[in-house]
């Protein structure tokens, strides 16, 4: 297994963009020169990256591009696929290159793969505890600074689906949206005429409002803040003889591994979580000199 069997299907990232996230990456650990990889004898060395606990891989792209900027003739032959589940003491890849640049490289190849495993990780265990429903699992705007692309990436290693990427590809309406507007169909209208090649999600905020925004039409409605009686008297009016479920039903706000099977089962259609991205828990790695062990 060497590093033409990239994953299982997810689409690769942008390379530019992780060009750009090494190279800041880089810059801000290496500096002027590595002064401690200096004091090493420039010679062919190897390596390993070990996995110390159970995880799903993510980050690849990444941590390659670390170790190429500063040694283009590094071999990496990877012994997993990105999106891959783990057991801790897996050797996930071994390298082939100079020992300077493999020790200078070392930090920030592992800050990405660790960052970007945590959140895949967190996206498995979601998408596991509503699996054999119909929700989808959703990532928020709610990254690290920087790291949007890679960690909507990561979302997609582990099975969930990105919503909108930042302010620019869809249409948000929210409750200062609405009160500018004068109301929520207002609000609605004025969307449609701005931006009508853009997708249309509606943030409501009682049972009253839903049906407003399934009347005036888009293309998800956001219950934000409902109890349970209420999301599942929203998944009813939705799905009811008027609209037929023409709209899908998004939950966001305070959902936690505890309480998305609940939700998922009351009949939403997708589930946003923000602390996919926000609360990551870094995987625990370490990238060894000398041969893997056997």
């Amino acid at each position: 297994m060497g590093t033409d069997r990239f994953d299982g299907g997810t689409e690769p990232p942008p390379y530019h963009v992780v060009q750009a996230n090494v190279a800041a990456a880089l810059a801000e650990d290496v500096g002027s020169g590595d002064v401690t990889a200096a004091l090493l004898p420039d010679v062919a060395d190897v390596a390993y990256l070990l996995c110390k606990q159970d995880c799903v891989v993510a980050g690849r792209p990444w941590f390659d591009t670390c170790h190429r900027a500063l040694d283009p003739d590094v071999a990496i032959d990877w012994k997993v696929c990105e999106g891959d589940r783990v057991r801790a003491g897996t050797v996930l890849a071994t390298l082939s290159g100079r020992a300077r640049a493999l020790v200078t490289a070392e930090r920030a190849a592992l800050n990405f793969l660790q960052t970007l495993s945590a959140t895949a990780t967190a996206t498995a265990a979601y998408v596991d505890a509503v699996r054999g429903t119909k929700a989808v699992i959703l990532d928020t705007r709610k990254t690290l600074p920087g790291l949007r692309v890679a960690q909507k990436y990561a979302v997609r290693c582990g099975g969930g689906q990105n919503h909108r990427f930042g302010l620019y590809d869809a249409v948000m309406l929210k409750e200062n949206h609405v009160r500018a507007a004068g109301s929520l169909t207002a609000a609605i209208r004025a969307a449609r005429a701005a931006q009508p090649q853009l997708p249309l999600i509606v943030e409501v905020e009682s049972l009253a409002q839903l049906e407003e925004a399934l009347s005036a039409g888009c293309e998800r409605i956001l219950i934000d803040d409902f109890d349970a009686a209420a999301r599942r008297e929203a998944v009813k009016i939705a799905h009811g003889p008027a609209f037929k479920g023409r709209i899908p039903l998004e939950v966001s706000g305070g959902v936690t591994l505890e309480t998305v099977r609940g939700i998922a089962e009351d009949g939403v259609d997708y589930i946003s979580v923000g602390g996919l991205t926000k609360h990551v828990q870094a995987i625990d790695l370490s990238m060894k000199l000398g041969p893997a062990p056997r």
